[in-house]
Parts: structure tokens; C-alpha cells; sequence
């Protein structure tokens, strides 16, 4: 993989953006925007003939996509659970049975770090490679001390060998591993006094998540875990209101968490406290398709209340093995109603948000990172119109031309 300074990117057709000092959606056409230092520095109307400036050839820009919620850390694949939901078993029926999570946790608790590491390398390129210039990268597979870092560690090296810039999550409370089952608060007591701790002191991770959910970790148990992520300078996270309403939006609000993420059951209840915070709610549709459900987040519903959308994958091996971000707002359009404008923005500026990133990153502005996707395509409405087919031509990320 090769990476080239750039100093613009000229001859463009037309190009879409979140404007941060109008605070909506830009469509433009046509001129050149100019890059320094690996930010982007200012528009101009010229084209130019400059080699280290990149001919858009009249194609798309839009800024690089940002991926917010991602768990590329796991050790195998469960295509034998894709296989049992086709035949009609529940997500919830495969976890109880000793699948889901618990599955994954058996298989990363084995594999080496410098395996794994390979393994999330390679997913974080296919990520890259469909116009993700961003990700947010989950743990949650270990579910032990020594498994989590590991987890966290193999995302670090991973990153420092592609272009695609990675923040990393700790998610040592996706679930209770088997060993605690029947001393759950031994493992809660673990969590708050050795792995946080831990993670913080070796600064592995800028964010803490919790499955806050029916079945998984009550409100109660979360707030107590998400309070001691925040004493330890970690920012704040949520699984929330996936399955049930359990009131883990509301909590999410409450706490001033960054975003709350999945709410395909939010409540009325749960919108109100979200449109009352600065939280981001974070849909994943990618998850309601690949499970074979019916039930879609209102989105708009949380638009219409002035909340904040975000998009993502949600990539895991159990509940969406999908990483191409374009194919979500696919499904944000047919699914959520979204806007493609809407589903744009989700992805870029509002994944941003999501992060705590928004004022360096999302949107190709003056004093942004200059990360961008050139797209073989005419304008923003074809990028969720065109799906199963990468239409990813060229990859910008900090003003360095990815081939």
C-alpha cells in the first residue's frame, strides 16, 4: 500500500459536506480544495495542473467515513450461528445455548496477540478500502484482564500499520464470561478495580463501553462500571435498548455519555432524554438486517426531537460480519427513512460527534484532517443507491493519497 502527499484535490465534480459554520449538509461543484500539513486549508474555484495535486476527474468527494461502533478484535468466525437463525433460532436462544459472545470469548482467549493483530490489520484495510477513514474499535471478546488487553493491544499494532486512524473502546462488560456466571459481582468488582484501572494506567483505550441490556448488565450495574471508567479519564459509551427497553438510553443521557448505540427498542421516554443531552445516537441497521429482524430504530422519530444520528457498522462476527459503510446507509435510506443527504451526514460529521471528534474531523472544512473518498460516481444520491459493489475510488487520509 502506497501513500502519497497530495497538496488538493482538483477538478472536482460535485462534493458534499457537513459545513461547521452554517451547522447543516453543503453541496457543492465543481474547483478544488487545497490541503496543508494533512488538514485541508481552504476551496477555490481553480483546478489545477499541479502532479501532486489529485485530478478528481469531475468524480463524487465526500469526506472519509467514519465507522463508530466496531468490534474487528475477535479470533473467529460463527457462520454455524448464521446458519441456526436461518433455521429459526434467536439471537437470544444461541447465546443461552453457549453461543454468541460467550463463543467468541473462548475462541480470542486462545489465539496469540501477534495472530490476532494480523487478523484485525487485515479487517481494518477492507474497512479503508470501502471509504472508512475512521474507526472506533471495540474489545469485549476476552472478557478476562489479560484477554482484554490483548485485545486492546493487537488494535494498537494494527493501526500503526494502516492509514485507517482507529480509536479503541474498552468493552469488558459485553457480557458475563462463563467462569462468573454465578458471581457476577465478583466479575463487576473486576472490572471496576483491575481492568479499568489497567487500561487507563497503560492508556490502551479512550473510551468504556457497557451492554446495557435485559439478560446482560441492569442500568444500575452499568452506571456503577461507566462512574469508575469516568474517575479513570475514560469517555463514555453504551449498548443500549437493543432488544428490550431497559432504560439505557435514558441513563446514557444522564451520565453525558457520547452516544448510545443500537436503540431499535428506545422508548418515548428514552428520546426525550436523549433530545435533552448532547448524546449521539448511534443506529446500526446492519444489525437488525443480519438477524433477521423486523425491528428497525426510529430514526425518525429522533430526528424530528433535534438528536443527533449517527451511523456505523457494528461489524462483529455474530450479529453483522458486514465492515462497508456505504451498504449501511443503504439500509439507513430503505430502512430508517433517512435522507441519502441524512444518511451522509450520519455517517461523516455525526459519527464524528459520536467519537468526541467532531471539531477535527468529518467534514472537509478549513482546519479538518483532509481524509476523503473520491467515488466512481455523479452525485450523493448514488452512494446508498449503489449497494453490493464498492464504488470507493480513491482514499484520502491526513492529505496522503492512498493507492
Amino acid at each position: 500500500m502506497s501513500m502519497d502527499t497530495i497538496k488538493g484535490i482538483s477538478n472536482l465534480g460535485q462534493w458534499v459536506t457537513w459545513n461547521p459554520t452554517e451547522n447543516k449538509m453543503q453541496v457543492g461543484q465543481g474547483g478544488s480544495w487545497l490541503i496543508e500539513d494533512g488538514h485541508f486549508s481552504d476551496y477555490s474555484q481553480n483546478s489545477y495542473s499541479d502532479p501532486h495535486f489529485l485530478n478528481a476527474q469531475g468524480r463524487l468527494l465526500t469526506p472519509g467515513l467514519i465507522d463508530s461502533h466496531t468490534h474487528p478484535a475477535f479470533a473467529a468466525t460463527r457462520e454455524l450461528e448464521f446458519e441456526m437463525r436461518s433455521q429459526g433460532k434467536t439471537y437470544q436462544e444461541i447465546a443461552e445455548a453457549g453461543g454468541g459472545i460467550r463463543n467468541s470469548v473462548r475462541k480470542l482467549r486462545e489465539i496469540s496477540e501477534s495472530d490476532l493483530a494480523e487478523m484485525v490489520e487485515t479487517r481494518l484495510n477492507l474497512m479503508l478500502s470501502h471509504g472508512t477513514t475512521t474507526a472506533e474499535c471495540k474489545s469485549g471478546y476476552g472478557l478476562s484482564t489479560e484477554a482484554e488487553l490483548k485485545s486492546l493491544r493487537a488494535i494498537q499494532t494494527a493501526s500503526e500499520r494502516t492509514p485507517l486512524r482507529t480509536f479503541s473502546t474498552l468493552l469488558g462488560a459485553h457480557e458475563i464470561p462463563d467462569e462468573y456466571r454465578d458471581r457476577r459481582e465478583t466479575y463487576i468488582d473486576l472490572i471496576i478495580n483491575e481492568m479499568i484501572p489497567t487500561v487507563s494506567r497503560q492508556n490502551l483505550a479512550r473510551y468504556c463501553d457497557v451492554f446495557c441490556e435485559e439478560g446482560v448488565y441492569t442500568t444500575a450495574e452499568t452506571e456503577r462500571i461507566l462512574l469508575a471508567a469516568r474517575k479513570h479519564g475514560l469517555q463514555l459509551k453504551f449498548h443500549a435498548d437493543e432488544f428490550v427497553s431497559s432504560g439505557g438510553a435514558e441513563l446514557a443521557a444522564k451520565m453525558g455519555a457520547l452516544s448510545a448505540d443500537h436503540l431499535m427498542a428506545i422508548s418515548h421516554a428514552g428520546i426525550t432524554a436523549l433530545a435533552a443531552s448532547n448524546t449521539v445516537a448511534t443506529l446500526l441497521p446492519g444489525t437488525t438486517f443480519f438477524l433477521g429482524s423486523n425491528t428497525w430504530a426510529p430514526a425518525r422519530k429522533m430526528l424530528d426531537a433535534g438528536i443527533t444520528v449517527a451511523l456505523a457498522s457494528d461489524f462483529n462476527p455474530g450479529s453483522n460480519m458486514s465492515l462497508s459503510m456505504p451498504f449501511i446507509m443503504t439500509l439507513a435510506v430503505i430502512y430508517l427513512h433517512l435522507t441519502p443527504l441524512e444518511a451522509i451526514q450520519a455517517a461523516t460529521w455525526g459519527a464524528a460527534k459520536a467519537m468526541g471528534i467532531e471539531k477535527t474531523t468529518g467534514s472537509i472544512s478549513p482546519g479538518f484532517k483532509a481524509d476523503a473518498v473520491l467515488w466512481k460516481l455523479d452525485n450523493y444520491r448514488q452512494l446508498p443507491y449503489f449497494y453490493g459493489s464498492n464504488q470507493a475510488h480513491q482514499i484520502i487520509v491526513g492529505g496522503r493519497s492512498i493507492i
